[in-house]
């Protein structure tokens, strides 16, 4: 252990290097495990399917009605850091209970908000929930199972959640908005976090870190990361010179700098670098950044495309995301069995170049596309290529991880992927918009004049015009794909996971 460990108390281990009790009551824990996984991630998409019918009920203005959605981006994003270190110092069950408690509070409070503000408010303490509660989860499957089959079949199951939940929330997003009220997209979280809490007993409580949190670390880290995450969102809204913007990513420059300069120095670190000093732990977060730049065009994209294209309601969007949802689950197994016997890179650069061949097919889309013909199948291609680039990255992110570290571990991949997210969001947006713009002024706007005024002949020139926008969008995600291609074959050089005979998980440093 490096100089700069804390010392923790040591933890007897069973035949597999598990803690006692980990092979008690798996199933239990990795449904408790992925039910948790499952809320935070369908909780990105079930809310922006209900937006219109939110404005509507609330008279909430175009300006405030992204907040809706942005706020708990921002404090999900920029909590990440700070939620992952707060399970290794108090105890990653507890954290991950205090999570739960959380985001299932702040659903009865949104479903029940009765104006804009105390929903954005409730949207914050959702992020707030789940920016704690996330990286404790998958730290926690670290501590739970063993490493060999039964970690690497957990991790496909919490991999999974990453495409399926996103799919589920399109779809349960309009059911519930269509069939009930929007409100419904919040209560649905109720029953999800009690049945969560109710089974966090089988979760195995791993040593934890001994020292102390870190407050500048924390001002800095967390300050930095909510100034960053604020740019991006606000680059790609308003425009990414702009005084407000610039000085946003100033600010994120000065204090993350700043927080890389406490943490060299501190005795106890909120983000120990030692876990950077492994290339394949830093290559899975670059590369989980890229993941999540291009995959978030998929939904993004997708829907805009069914929805204002093909004319799909919201129900019928959320159904003909299900191919999806099949693809990620089938990889996700499949690659979970497969890190045993090939190396991480053999699993994921094949399966990001077959998720970049996904995007490029997309990018061959024109508004008479078929769904049976041209979507459906590049849906399933591209849902393929991902779940191989999942697994192994999650993997190798927390591999070797010392207990104390495992839940700021788990919180870099969880903040690469939201970063990358919002970054891909940002950028893909500006270049959508530029590109159907360039093909017809002022795009969308003239497509809703069209619509409103039942011109058929101008309505096929925005659709063309939005079209254009969106496949040039795919194209940009594919390209982000190919780049997680590249770190992935230039970075991560480990081998196949095996299960160790007797041995503790491996200390760094």
């Amino acid at each position: 252990m490096s100089a700069d460990s804390t010392a923790v108390t040591p933890v007897p281990t069973d035949a597999t290097g598990a803690p006692p009790g980990a092979g008690r009551h798996l199933g239990l824990a990795l449904f408790v495990i992925a039910a948790a996984q499952l809320m935070v991630v369908l909780d990105g998409t079930i809310t922006n399917i209900a937006l219109p019918s939110i404005q509507t009920a609330l008279d909430v203005s175009d300006a405030n009605l992204a907040w809706i959605v942005n706020s708990y981006a921002l404090a999900f994003g920029g909590l990440l850091l700070i939620g992952g270190r707060a399970g290794d110092l108090f105890g990653r069950r507890r954290m991950f209970q205090v999570g739960i408690v959380l985001f299932t509070l702040a659903s009865l409070l949104g479903g029940l908000a009765p104006n804009e503000g105390l929903l954005i408010g409730a949207r914050v303490l959702q992020g707030v929930g789940a920016a704690i509660a996330a990286p404790s989860a998958l730290s926690l499957i670290t501590t739970t199972f063993p490493e060999g089959g039964p970690r690497n079949r957990a991790m496909g199951v919490y991999a999974a959640m990453a495409g399926i939940g996103a799919t589920v929330g399109l779809l349960l997003g309009g059911v519930l908005t269509d069939v009930l009220d929007w409100r419904w997209v919040f209560f649905v979280n109720i029953p999800i976090g009690l049945a969560v809490l109710a089974g966090t007993r089988t979760l195995v409580e791993a040593e934890r870190d001994r020292g102390r949190l870190d407050i500048p670390g924390t001002l800095t880290g967390t300050g930095g990361l909510i100034a960053l995450v604020y740019g991006i969102t606000r680059g790609g809204e308003h425009g990414w010179t702009e005084a407000p913007t610039l000085t946003c990513f100033a600010l994120a420059a000065v204090l993350l700098v700043a927080f890389l300069a406490v943490q060299s120095r501190t005795a106890h670190p909120m983000m120990p670098l030692r876990l950077f000093r492994d290339r394949n732990r830093s290559g899975s977060y670059a590369t989980m950044l890229f993941i999540g730049a291009g995959m978030i065009a998929t939904f993004y994209f997708l829907t805009l495309y069914l929805q204002l294209i093909l004319g799909y309601s919201a129900v019928e969007t959320g159904f003909a995301n299900l191919p999806f949802s099949l693809g990620m689950g089938v990889a996700a197994a499949l690659s979970a069995k497969l890190v045993t016997r090939l190396a991480p890179r053999a699993i994921a650069g094949p399966g990001l170049l077959v998720a970049a061949i996904g995007m490029f097919w997309f990018a061959t889309l024109t508004p008479d596309s078929s769904y049976a013909g041209h979507l459906m199948p590049a849906m399933f291609v591209t849902a393929l290529g991902l779940g191989m680039g999942f697994v192994p990255m999650t993997l190798g992110a927390v591999s070797g991880v010392d207990h104390q570290d495992a839940g700021i571990a788990s919180a870099l991949l969880n903040t690469a992927q939201q970063i990358g997210g919002a970054l891909g969001l940002a950028v893909l947006s500006t270049v959508s918009a530029s590109a159907a713009n360039d093909r017809l002024p002022d795009a969308a706007a003239s497509f809703y004049r069209a619509l409103a005024t039942d011109d058929r002949a101008a309505a096929a020139k925005g659709a063309e015009a939005l079209t254009h926008g969106y496949t040039m969008a795919f194209v940009g995600a594919g390209v982000m794909f190919l780049a997680g291609v590249l770190v992935t074959v230039l970075a991560i050089t480990a081998g196949r996971q095996q299960s160790p005979e007797g041995a503790a998980p491996v200390h760094l440093g």
